[in-house]
C-alpha cells in the first residue's frame, strides 16, 4: 500500500467518526425534543371521565356520575397518585400546552376527589367548606413537590404565573357546579389542548341558559365578572371583554350588526346568575 492508500483510508475514516459523531447528536436532540413533548399519561383519568360525564344540552352542559365516581375511586387515587409524582424539572420540560393541559386535569380531578370526601351528603360543593371555610382552600393535592388547595393550582400555577395567558381555561377547570362550564368527558392533553379549549368556550357561550342577548343587553355568565382581566390581557389580540365575547358572535348568536355594536362598546354587559347546586347526575 502506498502513501496516497493510506492518505485516503485515514480521510475515509475520518468522514466515517463525523457521520457517527452528527448523527448521535442527532438522534441525542431528537430524543430530548420528544421527551420534553411527550403527553403525561392522562388515560386513567379519560377514562373515568367517559365513563361517568354525560354531556348534556347538544355538549353545552354536563352532569356527573359522583356514584360511579366513588365505586371507581381506586382508579382515581392511583391517577392522582401518578400525577403527585412530577417533579418540577420533569414539568418545566414539557411544552406549554402539555404543562396546562396537565393543570387543568388535576384540577378537575381533585375536584372530583374533594367532591367524593362527602358526597352524598351535600348539595353544593361550597357545602363542604362550611361557613368560615372554603372547599378551595384546603390543601390536599399533592402537586409538583407541595401540598396545595384548588385556588393555589388555579390562581397560581396558572392564572398567576402569567406563563399560559389563557382565559379559556375559565371554560376548562370545572367547579362541580351546575353554573360552572361543562366537566369535558374526556381529558386534556397538550396535543389537542387548542381544539379542546375553544370547544367548551364555544360550548359554554352557546347556552341561552348562561349566556344570551336580552334586548339590548348582553347578559353572561358571572364568570365574566369575576375573571375580567383575564379576558383584557391580549389574548391573541383581544384586550377587552368585548372584544373576546365578540369572537364568539355565533355562539352568541349575534348577527353582524349586533356583533358590530358589541365591539364598538355601544352593547349593555349584564350577568346571570350563578347555579352553585352540584352537577351530579
Amino acid at each position: 500500500m502506498n502513501i496516497f492508500d493510506n492518505i485516503s483510508k485515514s480521510t475515509s475514516s475520518f468522514s466515517s467518526s463525523r457521520l457517527m459523531i452528527k448523527t448521535a447528536v442527532a438522534t441525542s436532540i431528537l430524543l430530548a425534543s420528544v421527551a420534553s413533548y411527550a403527553d403525561f399519561n392522562h388515560s386513567t383519568w379519560d377514562s373515568l371521565l367517559n365513563k361517568n360525564v354525560t354531556m348534556t344540552n347538544g355538549g353545552k352542559a354536563s352532569v356527573v356520575n359522583y356514584n360511579g365516581m366513588k365505586a371507581d375511586k381506586s382508579k382515581l387515587d392511583s391517577y392522582m397518585a401518578a400525577t403527585s409524582k412530577v417533579s418540577q424539572s420533569e414539568f418545566n420540560r414539557w411544552s406549554k400546552d402539555e404543562q396546562l393541559a396537565f393543570l387543568i386535569n388535576v384540577y378537575n380531578a381533585g375536584t372530583v376527589e374533594l367532591v367524593l370526601t362527602k358526597y352524598p351528603s351535600i348539595k353544593s360543593i361550597k357545602d363542604i367548606g362550611g361557613i368560615f371555610g372554603s372547599p378551595w382552600k384546603q390543601d390536599f393535592v399533592t402537586l409538583l413537590g407541595k401540598k396545595r388547595s384548588l385556588d393555589d393550582i388555579e390562581h397560581n400555577l396558572i392564572r398567576g404565573s402569567k406563563r399560559y395567558n389563557e382565559p379559556r381555561i375559565h371554560f376548562a377547570v370545572n367547579c362541580a357546579s351546575i353554573g360552572c362550564p361543562a366537566l369535558l368527558d374526556d381529558a386534556f392533553t397538550g396535543s389537542k389542548l387548542d381544539k379542546q379549549l375553544e370547544q367548551v368556550t364555544s360550548k359554554f357561550l352557546a347556552d341561552s341558559s348562561r349566556n344570551r342577548l336580552k334586548g339590548g343587553t348582553l347578559e353572561v355568565s358571572p364568570i365574566f365578572k369575576w375573571y375580567k382581566e383575564d379576558f383584557e390581557s391580549n389574548w391573541r389580540g383581544t384586550k377587552d371583554l368585548e372584544g373576546f365575547l365578540a369572537r364568539y358572535s355565533s355562539s352568541l348568536s349575534l348577527d353582524k350588526s349586533q356583533t358590530a355594536d358589541l365591539k364598538a362598546g355601544k352593547t349593555k354587559i349584564g350577568y346571570t346568575d350563578y347555579n352553585w347546586n352540584l352537577n351530579k347526575k
